[in-house]
């Protein structure tokens, strides 16, 4: 999962091929009090550029945005409060850690000298000055349903699966080449019709032709720019659809292809422990996009006028680049985890998942090691929009061998919202499930750091889950006695509730109004994570 489907475009693509609120305004209070959903909510529209880009942070009494609350308890909660430096270790495709708004927030290994080719701290790992690179120069990867379907056919139910869902993945791609390529030629013929390399609707507008393929190309772009918001840039956004669906049929889903050949370790002996290297962001950073905007949804400046803020301040980023443009290897995340919990991390983030997990004891007895060790584990609930109770659903790494009953408290999983208040909030593609995912946050339209001094807007639980993070990070900077269980309990109990009936997965008819469902269904709380919340609770907490 570390790269992210383009969500929006590949749901408008849909759209076009297939044929193509609330009145009571919620009162502001500014006593500290336990911020609660009103019973209905104006949003006021559009929001400002500034708005859109820090939407996560804001308020939903004060901003009528389902923010995390995150400005409001800075101002009002944070002011002249001591914290303490919190170490966050990122597993994903790698950081660029030399982000002009990452500065002075990346971890730096105490006991290393750097460059020195020696193993100082003697942990098995030469030269770890920011983190370790598990996956060395390897980039793209087969997704874990290929990696088995290459393998004999045993007979076992698992195989049977992972056959039958790589069918059905495998038929997708290729209808997503289909619907790619036909944006793409759509978005070609405009451009040429117009002889601008960028256009607005007010250009489509002008545009009169009898040729057919320019009036249904016109009409194609119409309908998407109409729907797809200001942040919407053909050019990037259809390379990156593009880039995507090819990757799947060139990597994820080529049974030819074998990425892990250039690690040189065997990803089947979890004893086989040290390999890769220091290079924290990659053979080319390029591709460390994820895990830079991940890092910088928790950690980039605040209030320096560059890109977005992250949720903490007195925080440093641990890198362990071990998740591939594919399938993550169950061997990678588990010495990952293990790796960030030896060298100081008290927060984990794990914007990665997938649907097959051979060797998931090996992950499942890192995530103990880690709650031996205080350590607090958030993950994303996965970008499919299905309810992961369902043992076809299941999104691994998970924290119940059963699916249903946890072996570790110190593992919270984050389903995604977005960025207006009502039984819409749930992103469409976000996983639930009343008994697997825990609580939601901000997810859609998250504007963050990406390599080389760039800044995106990303979307998926990928996203959701560093802004939980964040605020896990804040209960542990400011009030470091509470333990990781704490933690956990903090950042559920303390959710602003959903609406009492919201819109769960993604609507299977774009044509019709979807149904929506008690948000009990939602997830274990049925909330949406709140700094603001979670810092009084963690007060109070620490008192005891």
């Amino acid at each position: 999962m570390s790269h992210i489907k383009p969500l929006k475009l590949s749901a408008f693509a849909l759209l076009v091929l297939a044929g193509c609120s609330a009145t009571v305004q919620a009162q502001v209070s500014t006593s500290k009090e336990l911020i609660t959903a009103p019973a209905a909510v104006v949003k006021k529209a559009p929001l400002s550029e500034n708005e859109l880009k820090r939407w996560s942070h804001l308020d939903l009494i004060k901003d009528s945005i389902p923010g995390m609350s995150v400005d409001r308890a800075y101002a009002e909660l944070l002011q002249g409060k001591k914290s303490q430096k919190v170490i966050v270790g990122i597993v994903d495709s790698g950081v660029d850690i030399e982000h002009e708004d990452l500065k002075g927030k990346i971890w730096t290994n105490p006991k290393e000298i750097p460059g020195n080719g020696i193993d100082d701290d003697k942990n098995g790992f030469i030269d770890d000055v920011h983190g370790w690179n598990f996956l060395g120069d390897a980039v793209h990867e087969n997704l874990e349903m290929t990696r088995i379907v290459k393998k004999a056919d045993d007979g076992s139910a698992e195989y049977k699966e992972a056959l039958a869902q790589y069918t059905a993945k495998y038929e997708e791609a290729l209808q997503g080449k289909e619907r790619v390529d036909f944006l793409l030629n759509a978005h070609k013929t405009v451009k040429t019709a117009l002889n601008k390399e960028k256009y607005t609707l007010e250009d489509l507008n002008s545009i009169t032709s009898t040729d057919e393929n320019v009036v249904n190309s016109k009409k194609v772009m119409t309908q998407i720019l109409t729907n797809t918001g200001p942040t919407f840039d053909p050019e990037a956004e259809f390379e990156e659809y593009r880039k995507y669906v090819y990757d799947q049929l060139n990597y994820n889903l080529n049974k030819e292809y074998d990425g892990r050949k250039v690690v040189g370790d065997n990803p089947e002996d979890i004893k086989n422990n040290h390999y890769g290297n220091n290079i924290v962001f990659g053979p080319d950073k390029e591709e460390a996009l994820h895990g830079t905007h991940v890092a910088g949804i928790i950690a980039q400046i605040r209030g320096n006028n560059l890109g977005g803020d992250g949720v903490a301040e007195n925080v440093e980023i641990l890198t362990v680049r071990a998740v591939p443009d594919g399938d993550e290897y169950d061997k990678d995340i588990a010495l990952a985890i293990r790796y960030a919990v030896d060298n100081g991390a008290k927060v984990i983030n794990g914007s990665f998942g997938k649907s097959f997990s051979p060797h998931k004891q090996w992950v499942y007895d890192a995530i103990k090691y880690a709650a031996k060790k205080d350590v607090l584990i958030v993950h994303a609930a996965g970008n499919d929009g299905y309810n992961i109770d369902e043992t076809k659903n299941i999104n691994y790494p998970n924290d119940s061998e059963d699916n249903v009953k946890e072996f570790a408290d110190n593992v919270i999983t984050i389903g995604a919202i977005n960025k207006e208040y009502g039984e819409n909030v749930v992103a469409g593609f976000s996983n639930f499930g009343k008994i697997n995912v825990d609580v939601f946050a901000p997810g859609e339209e998250i504007y963050a750091t990406v390599p080389n001094n760039k800044y995106k807007y990303l979307q998926g639980t990928s996203m959701a889950s560093p802004n939980a993070a964040g605020v896990a990070v804040l209960i542990r900077s400011y009030y470091p006695k509470l333990k990781a269980a704490q933690v956990k309990k903090i950042l559920m109990d303390s959710g602003v509730a959903l609406p009492s009936m919201v819109v769960l997965g993604e609507n299977p008819n774009p044509q019709e109004k979807p149904v929506a469902v008690s948000s009990a269904e939602s997830s274990k709380t049925a909330k949406m994570v709140n700094a603001y919340n979670a810092l009084l609770m963690a007060e109070k907490m620490s008192k005891k």
